[in-house]
């Protein structure tokens, strides 16, 4: 399933829109048997930018999905892409279980979501 996952999320990077920082990035999450893409779509207000791994999220959300079974997240990177941590609150608040880091010459890492954000937020 993870090489699916990052196939998926090499196709999501294709729709980047990242004019001002010129660094592309492609999610995709894992729903039982349907993938949710994203990419990073950036602002010249960059506060209004989106991650792709919120908008795969989003995406899903969107669609009625509240189960997440896995997110792969890939970017052009030297090691796999490290999420920023609004992006690894909003995997807590739909408790992704699986998350799967990547670059584009293939490598992984994987981690629990309690590996990634061991001290989440919590209402």
């Amino acid at each position: 399933m993870r090489d699916k996952l990052y196939q998926a999320a090499l196709k999501g990077r294709e729709n980047s829109y990242s004019p001002y920082s010129n660094f592309a990035v492609g999610a995709a999450v894992l729903c039982g048997d349907k993938i949710y893409t994203g990419c990073n779509v950036e602002n010249g207000s960059y506060g209004l930018t989106i991650c792709a791994e919120r908008c795969a999220i989003w995406k899903a959300v969107s669609e009625g999905e509240r189960k997440f079974d896995a997110i792969c997240v890939v970017a052009d990177t030297s090691a796999p892409v490290s999420p920023c941590g609004a992006c690894r609150q909003v995997m807590s608040e739909f408790k992704i279980p699986r998350i799967i880091l990547s670059n584009l010459k293939g490598d992984f890492k994987e981690f629990t979501l309690e590996e990634i954000l061991p001290y989440e937020f919590k209402l």
